[in-house]
């Protein structure tokens, strides 16, 4: 049975935890705001790139251009975004999770080879440390988030991509709904899957391209695929952020419920002890009495 001072030494340990948990909320607040604006604000972008790349291309494009074209799948790259800490709910499980059960599906199949490009070191860690072929990694990017980790990240992929070490890539991350709320997305980044638009309106403006619509198209291209990269990036970040502060938030709340559940124990044990040391002293008078 816990004695009085192992209640109340429990319930300062909790007192403290409460107000760690506290803290990491607030950061992750103040944290949340910033990073919810960048990916506000590069989404458009990355939308717009996209249709202006829909716009310029035609279908001797789609079949001659390598980001295009469609091999025969030998090897497949899975680019897994996770948090570089945890601390965050089931925000890591959940992307590794969905990432195994797609990683098996492709490793069912022999003529296939699937190879892994971690981002974030708790993606990194769980699939070091298991039997998967792990291709490259890039840690701790997200506690000071720059755009050069993206060029760097998809300047590797690229890179992979173009000389026939990949045939496919696919990128596993969580995608910022809001703050309670992340989406886990499965997405074919390599060879693109571009649909062109085809306007049947009459009136739809007629361009005029310079220096050529083609030399714009192969231009805008890398730009597009950066800016997924650096979206994502930002998605992963906001998504991570809303998912710390929800547990932090449910962690204090789970630690206030347990300070008072304690806090009543120690009363009613004390209460207890109270009781019995007056029965030992009317029962010591008693006794002098009769004597």
């Amino acid at each position: 049975m816990a004695t009085l001072r192992d209640i109340k030494s429990r319930i300062k340990g909790v007192k403290s935890t409460q107000q760690i948990t506290k803290a990491m909320k607030m950061v992750a607040a103040a944290k949340l705001r910033r990073a919810q604006e960048n990916v506000v604000n590069a989404r458009p972008y990355a939308r717009k790139i996209w249709q202006l790349l829909s716009r310029l291309a035609n279908e001797n494009d789609l079949n001659t251009n390598p980001f295009f074209v469609q091999r025969e799948v030998k090897n497949v790259a899975y680019v897994i975004v996770t948090a570089d800490r945890g601390l965050c709910g089931a925000f890591n499980s959940n992307i590794i999770k969905e990432a195994v059960r797609n990683i098996n599906e492709d490793l069912n199949n022999d003529s296939l080879n699937v190879h892994l490009f971690c981002v974030g070191k708790k993606g990194f860690d769980f699939f070091s440390k298991r039997n998967f072929n792990l291709y490259g990694k890039n840690l701790g990017l997200f506690s000071s988030l720059k755009y050069s980790e993206a060029l760097d990240i998809s300047q590797k992929i690229i890179s992979a991509y173009l000389d026939g070490t990949f045939d496919k890539v696919i990128i596993i991350y969580n995608e910022f709904k809001s703050i309670i709320q992340q989406k886990i997305v499965v997405e074919q980044f390599l060879p693109i899957t571009l649909i062109t638009e085809r306007s049947e309106k009459k009136n739809e403006p007629n361009y005029i391209y310079e220096p050529n619509q083609k030399s714009i198209f192969d231009y805008m291209l890398p730009k597009h695929l950066r800016a997924q990269i650096w979206r994502i990036l930002l998605e992963s970040n906001a998504s991570e952020l809303g998912a710390r502060m929800t547990a932090m938030d449910n962690a204090s709340t789970n630690a206030k419920e347990l300070i008072r559940t304690l806090q009543l124990k120690y009363n009613k044990e004390r209460q207890a002890a109270i009781t019995k040391e007056l029965l030992e002293i009317v029962a010591g008078a008693n006794a002098l009495k009769a004597s």
